[in-house]
């Protein structure tokens, strides 16, 4: 009986588990924080003390925002619009973690050092833009266009390009470890210094790339 007791302390002292939300945008994450007395991240993310799933839909339905829980395997966040996307981005806004994205026109523009990890990108058309330092870690971007783009110093550590179109791109420094580039077209591209460290590299081409 004492042994109980004393375990029934021992777990009641310890750090009860945390649950990380994210939002659609950096303003409401931070109106979600003040609203459930949670932790603001600075990004679009927030930490709350307990799950309380009918407080967080209450918020969420209050400030018209759509969320979802930090690495949940499909967001349920809505579609991110493409000009809301860039106007965002254009006013100095870097984390989009998680962003729904999928089947986005965003050919030749400017998203160096952008957060888009866990985002999803299926058949998004990505044709030379910049992502040079861009954060893609767990993307989701099979059959992906990114041709001619520079991805120079980009994290793609078990990001999804499967199918990808990555011709003529610039992945010097690149980390695709981890990623799956199977059936991925890398003809031409430019991959010194890339690190392909277990990588799935089934039926990838590799036709006049550059490697060191």
């Amino acid at each position: 009986m004492k042994n109980q007791s004393l375990l029934g302390l021992i777990n009641w002292l310890q750090p009860k588990p945390e649950t990380v939300l994210l939002c659609h945008s950096i303003a409401a994450a931070s109106d979600m924080a003040f609203m459930l007395n949670g932790e603001w991240d600075g990004c679009n993310s927030l930490v709350l003390p307990k799950c309380d799933k009918v407080a967080i839909e209450a918020a969420a339905s209050l400030l018209e925002t759509s969320w979802c829980y930090q690495n949940a395997c499909e967001t349920i966040l809505v579609r991110l619009p493409v000009d809301e996307f860039l106007r965002r981005y254009a006013l100095g806004e870097r984390f989009f973690i998680n962003a729904n994205l999928r089947c986005a026109q965003l050919r030749e523009v400017c998203l160096e050092n952008i957060d888009l990890s866990y985002a999803k990108l299926n058949l998004a058309d990505l044709g030379g833009t910049n992502l040079s330092k861009a954060n893609l870690t767990a993307a989701q971007m099979k059959v992906a266009n990114l041709s001619g783009s520079n991805l120079s110093g980009a994290q793609f550590v078990r990001a999804n390009l499967a199918g990808a179109n990555l011709s003529d791109a610039n992945l010097r420094g690149a980390d695709l470890s981890y990623a799956d580039l199977s059936n991925a077209n890398f003809k031409n591209a430019d991959l010194r210094g890339a690190n392909l460290g277990r990588a799935d590299l089934r039926k990838v081409c590799l036709n006049e790339a550059i490697v060191e």
